[in-house]
């Protein structure tokens, strides 16, 4: 595509996203530009088609999510090579121009580029090497982070290595040493949020520094919820009070309840699951004595 192909598509990609058209729609436009475009730096400033794409990876559809990340993580590594490319012809000339003979062009490392498709990816089968803090423990952590942050992504496995390193130094330095169960829970939690299919959004976070691992690490169980998870457990929360405010036919009695105001243990509750399906009842009590009502 040239840039007028791209501007157009671009302002496509704009409508279609601000008109909440299908997820199938913008997948459709992404997939254009994802054969179409062979990015420059020059080309992304011009278009401003990166931004553009970039800013959907926050998008409420997973599969619109994950396949912008893949757009943007594949051009950034197409323009640093374009980079690099021209960083090393610069260094192999010599002074009048001419090529050195002595600088011969190097192998490309084969952790360049993933071997595997992004859904199968691990750290061995990228064949990277975790042995980085010198500990059996750590090291095994810092592959789990790996497998946790290269999944279903195409970025390369030194720069997954530097994250997934850096994410478990940080949980080091907050929940350490590695004998603490502390430091052992939250890599397998932490790992377990990256790997959620339906949470592409988080392991991009990461990967691109948007969320840095020091807060990556320190992030709550409601924090680490993807958008969509966050505002389906708000919808049933809603639910389960509009059905908890509506009057009972029955409700149970109980001795072991204590009522705050007059101390009597004659209490009638009823329970709902007013939180998410993970998180214990709510009950709603009322004393028979005084009729104090209350929740708990």
């Amino acid at each position: 595509m040239d840039v007028k192909e791209i501007e157009v598509k671009s302002k496509a990609l704009t409508k279609a996203v601000t008109s909440n058209d299908t997820p199938a729609t913008i997948v459709g436009i992404l997939k254009e530009l994802q054969k179409g475009v062979h990015p420059t730096e020059d080309l992304l400033r011009t278009t401003r088609i990166g931004i553009i794409v970039n800013k959907l990876k926050q998008h409420k559809s997973p599969d619109v999510a994950r396949l912008a990340g893949e757009i943007v993580s594949k051009w950034r590594s197409e323009v640093n090579k374009q980079k690099a490319s021209g960083a090393a012809a610069a260094a192999r000339k010599s002074p009048n121009g001419a090529a050195s003979p002595a600088a011969a062009t190097t192998p490309s490392d084969k952790t360049d580029k993933p071997s595997v498709p992004p859904d199968k990816r691990t750290w061995k089968a990228d064949g990277v090497d975790i042995n980085v803090t010198g500990n059996k423990v750590r090291d095994s952590c810092v592959g789990l982070m790996y497998d946790g942050l290269c999944f279903t992504t195409t970025e390369p496995p030194k720069a997954v290595l530097a994250k997934a390193t850096a994410v478990e130094a940080a949980a080091y330095n907050v929940y350490g040493p590695e004998t603490k169960e502390q430091y052992r829970t939250k890599i397998r939690s932490l790992f377990q949020n990256l790997k959620n299919k339906s949470n592409p959004q988080l392991r991009m976070r990461v990967l691109t520094n948007e969320v840095s691992p020091e807060q990556f690490v320190k992030m709550s169980h409601e924090e680490l919820k993807s958008a969509e998870r966050r505002e389906e457990d708000a919808r049933i929360q809603k639910e389960n009070m509009d059905k908890a405010m509506v009057a009972q036919a029955e409700r149970s009695i109980s001795t072991s309840l204590q009522c705050g105001k007059c101390g009597q243990r004659k209490v009638t509750y009823t329970e709902a699951q007013t939180r998410s399906a993970d998180e214990p009842m709510t009950l709603f009590c009322t004393c028979m004595n005084c009729g104090k009502s209350w929740k708990q």
